[in-house]
């Protein structure tokens, strides 16, 4: 059960961004010198999938023109001595290929997902939330291996505060946590009141799908806000099939709000080995 394909949903308007993201998708904003959804896009091609699968917005065109290859800017860079960005432009969809669907009304993250069922096909799939960026890809490599090995469903959770549980999705666990951070799921709970949570792990923004998820993704009825709910498909699923979670050990940065991406910009950047220098001497200015 080879997982090649990812799913990512980028429809949305980005409306906390306002007034940027009424003329640039807030997917493309950048994070350093790259846009966010490339560095979602990486973590995939790390984790050994080739087929990169957007659900954009029609009003959005900006989204598919990042996939479109500009031979006349790649020209002009070669000629300008810049090939180092102009490898960086050819490298966008080489060694793998990127499809945009569209969500033509804003029905939720599960309607959202079950757009990309014809692009993907009748196999496994990842799903990114791209307001989630990851440190790395082994988060979603060990999800991979952990579908493969079980033939279920996966998803990547995070061990937090009992009093933040509220906001978040979190899972009722059937068994013990393994050595290797791999628990058994019998449940997920939607914002549960602390008090009442089965447990203190919440759903982040990775899922490992099987196939049969796109039967429940298309049966699902409107939910809270009248919204069709990706984790109300996932309860079907976990409720008669192996279901699991990976507790994730790799840095993360909640990029959906202007404050945390911020935050991540600044983060990552330090970690870049072309900005961190001249970064870190400027954030050592401020402090004095």
């Amino acid at each position: 059960m080879q997982v090649r394909s990812a799913v990512i949903p980028a429809a949305g308007l980005g409306t906390r961004f306002l007034p940027a993201t009424k003329a640039v998708p807030k997917e493309l904003f950048p994070i350093g010198d790259q846009p966010a959804l490339q560095i979602v896009i990486d973590e995939a091609l790390g984790a050994g999938i080739d087929h990169i699968v957007v659900v954009s917005s029609r009003d959005k065109p900006a989204i598919a023109d990042y996939f479109e290859r500009d031979d006349k800017l790649i020209a002009a860079l070669d000629d300008a001595g810049k090939t180092d960005v102009a490898d960086r432009l050819r490298a966008i969809g080489k060694d793998w290929r990127a499809t945009v669907v569209y969500q033509d009304e804003p029905r939720g993250l599960g309607h959202a997902v079950g757009c990309a069922r014809e692009a993907v096909g009748d196999e496994p799939f990842a799903v990114m939330l791209p307001d989630e960026l990851m440190g790395s890809s082994a988060l979603l490599a060990q999800m991979n291996g952990v579908c493969s090995s079980t033939g279920g469903s996966v998803v990547a959770v995070v061990n937090v505060p009992r009093e933040e549980v509220s906001s978040y999705g979190v899972i009722d666990p059937a068994g013990e946590l393994t050595a290797d951070g791999v628990i058994p799921v019998k449940d997920l709970v939607e914002k549960p009141d602390p008090d009442d949570a089965p447990s203190n792990f919440i759903l982040t923004g990775r899922y490992v799908l099987t196939p049969d998820a796109w039967t429940e993704i298309a049966a699902l009825r409107p939910g809270r806000a009248g919204e069709l709910q990706l984790t109300d498909a996932l309860r079907a699923q976990a409720a008669r099939s192996p279901f699991h979670a990976v507790v994730s050990d790799v840095s993360r940065h909640d990029t959906g709000n202007p404050l945390g991406f911020l935050i991540a910009t600044i983060e990552l950047g330090l970690v870049n080995p072309d900005l961190r220098g001249p970064l870190a001497e400027f954030l050592a200015e401020l402090k004095h």
